[in-house]
């Protein structure tokens, strides 16, 4: 844990700088925002994190949030972007949470194993059995990487909140989605009341 937490306190700076140099095309400035656990456990720490969200976006400053992972412990862990992307839209009031990941979205069975595995465009529930496999990386299509993504949409509909899961190397599918409300892949996970993606945004 020593090493892992000294490991995070040099790679942060150098994540940062990497965000900073991707955004300086654009003239965005950013800005580190760490959270653990305990952040969202207490309305204090929450309404302070919001303040400090508000303003950066108010002069214009892109907030880059992630898990500190130099003080988080194995009790106190998120341990996955997906589901503190979760809690970050909930709690501090975004609209939709985007997940862009190596998948084009949720399919209704393992595409890997079955050529005729087609994408789910709109999810209103997930079903329990499925959020209680297991979370392991290097696990088949129902673990690993789609559960923690699993887990966030469901904290997400459960809080009348909404999440869109799609390609990351496919960002013009998310450019039609966002701008042009044009949904033509990836699955969005919304409460049962929303049908279709006009008037969410």
């Amino acid at each position: 844990m020593h090493n892992k937490q000294a490991l995070a306190s040099i790679g942060q700076p150098l994540l940062m700088e990497s965000y900073r140099e991707a955004f300086r095309e654009y003239n965005i400035y950013v800005a580190q925002l760490l959270l653990v656990w305990r952040d969202f456990d207490s309305r204090k720490h929450t309404a302070f994190a919001q303040n400090t969200i508000d303003t950066l976006l108010a002069h214009n400053v892109l907030p880059i949030i992630n898990e500190n992972d130099t003080i988080a412990t194995d009790e106190m862990i998120f341990g996955d972007n997906d589901r503190l992307g979760a809690y970050v839209a909930h709690y501090f009031g975004a609209k939709l949470l985007v997940i862009l990941s190596d998948i084009d979205g949720y399919f209704d069975k393992n595409p890997h194993q079955h050529t005729d595995a087609k994408i789910i465009p709109i999810v209103h529930s997930i079903p329990q059995e499925t959020l209680q496999e297991s979370h392991s990386p290097h696990a088949g299509f129902a673990t690993g990487g789609i559960v923690t993504k699993l887990l966030a949409a469901d904290f997400l509909l459960g809080h009348k909140g909404m999440m869109f899961l799609s390609n990351g190397r496919k960002l013009d599918v998310l450019r039609d989605f966002l701008l042009h409300h044009n949904h033509r892949c990836g699955t969005l996970f919304c409460p049962a009341e929303i049908q279709n993606i006009e008037g969410i945004l």
